[in-house]
This record gives C-alpha cells, structure tokens and sequence, in this order.
C-alpha cells in the first residue's frame, strides 16, 4: 500500500537503540517491559514494544493492536481484491462508494497532504504505482505511452469524497488509490490508540521503520530513543533522537528500489513526472502522529530539499532530517531538529 550538495548516497534507518533485554521489572512501579515480537503486515515487519502493570495486561493490549493493524491493512490494501479500498478502485467511477468511517478519515486526510504539498502527495497515483509495479516485474521500464497515459487518470481533484454519507466517487475513468504512503502511519496512531485505552504507561509501535512512542521508555531508560544510520556504516549512528510522545518515518531509495537498464528507480514516484522520485536519498520526517509523518515523508521526497524544508518549516510540532546524493555523508535539517538531540 504510496515515500544538492555533495553527500554520500545515504539513508535514515530508524532503529530503536538502548533497548536491552525482552522484560524489565522496575522496584519503583513494579511495571513491567513486553517486547510483543516480530509480526508480518502491511508487506513488512511491525514490532510493538509496551510498559505495563503486568504481563498478561501487556500481552493482551499487544494482541489488540496488532488486530487493529490487520483490520486497517484489510480495509486498506490495495493487493487485497476483497478490500474495501479495492471495492472502491473498482465502482466509484460508476457510483459512490461508502466506506467505513477509517477509510474515510484516511482518504480526508490524503486530499489534505495533496493541497498542502501542492499534489507532491497524492494517494490517486495509483495507475503509475501499478505500472512501475509491472515494469519491475518485467524488468523493463515503461514505454513513454503508457507513462503518459496511466498519468491522465491520476490527480487528487478527482477525488470526490462526501462527508455527509461517507461515499467516494472518481471523477475519470481508470481512476487508482494507492495508500502505501499513509495506511501504514495511521495503522501505527490507531494501534497507540488501543494501546492508551488499554492502560499501558508507555509503548513503541514500529511498522516497517515507522513508529511512534508515547508514555514512559521502555526497560527504565530515561527516553525512547532511535537512531538515525549511515549507509555506508550502519553501526555508524548519524543522529540519536529522542522520540518521546513522538512520530518518525523515513522515505527514500535506499532499500526499496528497483534497477531497470541499469538505472535506480525508487519506489517513490513524483506525481509532476509519473516517473521515481530521484533528488534525495532519504527524508525522516518528526511529527506528533505516524500518519503525519507518513505522509509527509513522502510529500518531501517528490518535493525536494529546497521546497521540502520550506513547507515543513510552515508546520507545528514537524522537523525533517534530508540526507541527499553525494560524496560525502551530511544532511540538512529544519531549525527545531536539535531539541531532539537533548538527551537530558
């Protein structure tokens, strides 16, 4: 389900680091640390990592988050033809759709990451998405013609979605959502939902490196902490940042690509060109939710350092780190980055 100066051809790894050990017990609060372990979703590994009073308490607030995280991936996953979004990708040029109440959220929220990045975000991408999809596949890049033609039913304006019903209607035929750059992160907030109601003091969910923390750290650390990694090195941390009550998600070419005619192509594609984003090797987006973060990394990848920094610069409590194409390992990052880094 949609992610210039000289650097190293680097990339962020958002790795949990200081952890230690599966269950901690702490004399204070007698809370207890849960590592819920490694599950498949959503195409990649997700990790939930909660404080509680007490194991079986833990263990039955893990279970519901990751079922909350299946639900999402089965209304939401465009390879699931029994979906609801799939259903959707399939009548809402010929009638409006209704969805349920998550689907809509998320879909209100896309066409609101589309305007605010002036269409670098855009969930309609869909019929490019699968065109590259098959170009990997066939190991051969797609033919002008078809780039340009999968191109013309794309475009978040066509996108009609009805508060009032619930309903979602295309506006052009061959119309395509694909939500592999925002299901994930709000998969991610609902399950830290489940978790609060559930009564943990503290929790870390983490889906394919996105994550979000809340509460007291795990294993008595003073913070919930992860590193940012050097490509080249990934023992080597760039960045060590402190992710209390916060978001984070990476985007970028670094692992998810595909080579086609010896050219690297990134599974993130510019909605402008139809074609792989290409000016940065990764973005790591801060945010107060997964979802926010998500969507954003995405929106600055396609966008740029220059426009990227700029539009996040606009956005409360959100700080990006870029780490571009080049010789040497370096990043840019926006001005409220480094009350991050305070590890006091």
């Amino acid at each position: 389900m949609q992610e210039t100066k000289n650097r190293t051809i680097a990339y962020a790894v958002l790795t949990l680091i200081a952890m230690g050990g599966l269950l901690w017990l702490s004399t204070k609060n007698r809370a207890v640390t849960v590592d819920g372990g490694f599950r498949i979703t959503m195409g990649t590994v997700a990790r939930i990592l909660v404080v509680a009073q007490n194991q079986p308490q833990a263990d039955a607030a893990i279970d519901a988050a990751f079922d909350k995280i299946y639900d999402i991936e089965r209304l939401m996953s465009d390879y699931d033809p029994n979906s609801q979004l799939s259903l959707v990708n399939r009548e809402a040029f010929e009638h409006p759709v209704p969805v349920d109440a998550e689907l809509f959220e998320v879909l209100t929220a896309a066409k609101l990451y589309s305007c605010t990045s002036g269409g670098a975000f855009d969930v309609t991408i869909g019929p490019v998405v699968q065109l590259w999809r098959k170009a990997k596949d066939d190991n051969t890049a797609p033919t002008p013609e078809a780039i340009a033609k999968a191109k013309e039913t794309a475009g978040y304006e066509n996108l009609v979605l009805d508060a009032d019903n619930k309903t979602v209607t295309f506006k052009k035929e061959g119309m395509f959502l694909d939500l592999g750059g925002i299901a994930k992160g709000y998969a991610i907030d609902k399950a830290v939902e489940v978790l609060r109601s559930a009564g943990m003091q503290g929790a870390m969910v983490d889906i394919g490196g996105d994550l979000r923390c809340f509460g007291t750290p795990a294993n008595g650390k003073k913070h919930w902490f992860i590193g940012l990694q050097d490509p080249q090195n990934e023992e080597e941390i760039l960045l060590k940042l402190n992710m209390d009550d916060r978001a984070v998600a990476t985007s970028g070419d670094y692992r998810r690509f595909v080579m086609i005619d010896d050219e690297k192509h990134s599974h993130i594609i510019n909605p402008a060109t139809a074609d792989s984003a290409q000016d940065l090797s990764s973005v790591t987006i801060l945010a107060p939710t997964a979802m926010a973060a998500d969507a954003l990394a995405t929106a600055v990848t396609v966008m740029g350092d220059e426009k990227g920094l700029k539009l996040i610069e606009t956005i409360d409590s959100t700080e990006a780190i870029l780490i571009s194409h080049g010789d040497e390992t370096s990043f840019e990052k926006t001005s409220g980055v480094d009350k991050y880094t305070d590890y006091d």
